[in-house]
């Protein structure tokens, strides 16, 4: 397909389409994540009366999902949590960390703007509410898959009551996974494809070479924005420090699902899983916020793309 790189279309794109949950609108910019013997997921369902849930879905090979009708109610201890779980949780993050499965989200619990909510399960069947974290207003909020110098690490891009012009992404750390803090400044835009706003996509992969950080960049055209793939390598024990990052996009939006639907152009990546055998990478994106598709290709052929085409 034009204007690949070492990431590859599925040529049965897209995978999943509004017809998986019966009062769906759109389904897009979700997570996966191996679970069992097969793969589970969290899924961003826009319903018909335009409402955002999160739904859980499950999957034996990671290409085919049933995604269960209702949504998924999220319960707390806590006396002054919003009744019902959070409001309109969108673009949900799965992280695997310490025998459970922590899911970060963006939604709109109190005041205008965006918060990051987070919940853990274990078994994708009942889960609790940890707290909105980070700090409002926020979005695009991705744990990472262990502690990094004794403390959970996060990344985070801040954002204002709106389609926010801020895009640049930060990392944090917490104790507890409730309070965080020691914020530094990882990266912005920087012309090209990711020159109007960037934010941290899946959760980060440790690899022998850093983290492989996969992002999103936008581009602000006459028409509107658009939204396509890249990655970046961070160090290992300080993930604040950039080591590469690359300057030609991994994939764009070309194909008619990625430029046509709700909102066009988008290829939003929200989640990677790398088979420890093969190294094949799985990439799960939301095209044009309307259907979910995945690209895959090799994770030693990827990091090698980031290192040759940095900046």
């Amino acid at each position: 397909m034009a204007n690949e790189t070492v990431l590859k279309r599925y040529e049965g794109n897209p995978i999943i389409t509004a017809e998986a949950v019966p009062t769906a609108n759109t389904i897009f910019n979700s997570a996966a994540v191996p679970f069992g013997k097969g793969y589970a997921g969290v899924f961003r369902v826009d319903t018909t009366n335009l409402e955002c849930e999160m739904h859980v879905g499950f999957s034996e090979d990671g290409i085919h999902w049933k995604i269960d009708p209702e949504k998924i109610v999220v319960v707390s201890d806590d006396p002054d949590a919003v009744p019902g779980g959070p409001v309109n949780p969108y673009d949900p993050r799965v992280t695997p960390l310490e025998g459970e499965f922590i899911v970060t989200w963006c939604n709109y619990c109190a005041g205008p703007g965006p918060h990051i909510g987070a919940a853990r399960t274990v078994d994708f069947k009942a889960f609790t509410l940890i707290a909105d974290i980070i700090f409002p207003y926020n979005r695009n909020g991705v744990i990472f898959p262990r502690k990094v110098g004794g403390k959970y690490a996060a990344l985070h891009r801040p954002s204002d009551t709106g389609h926010t012009p801020y895009g640049d992404i930060f990392y944090a750390t917490s104790p507890d996974l409730v309070h965080w803090g020691n914020h530094h400044y990882i990266f912005g835009p920087r012309g090209g494809w990711q020159g109007g706003k960037t934010g941290a996509g899946p959760v980060p992969i440790e690899t022998g070479e850093g983290w492989l950080m996969i992002y999103h960049g936008v581009r602000i055209t006459c028409s509107g924005y658009v939204y396509a793939v890249g990655a970046a390598l961070l160090d290992l024990e300080k993930p604040w420090k950039v080591l590469y990052r690359t300057k030609r996009y991994l994939l764009h939006p070309t194909e008619p699902y990625e430029r046509c639907g709700d909102v066009p152009n988008v290829c939003f990546p929200c989640a990677a899983i790398v088979d420890a055998k093969t190294r094949e990478v799985m990439l799960y994106y939301g095209a044009a916020d309307t259907t979910v598709c995945l690209a895959t290709g090799n994770l030693d052929e990827l990091i090698d793309f980031v290192k040759k085409n940095s900046f």
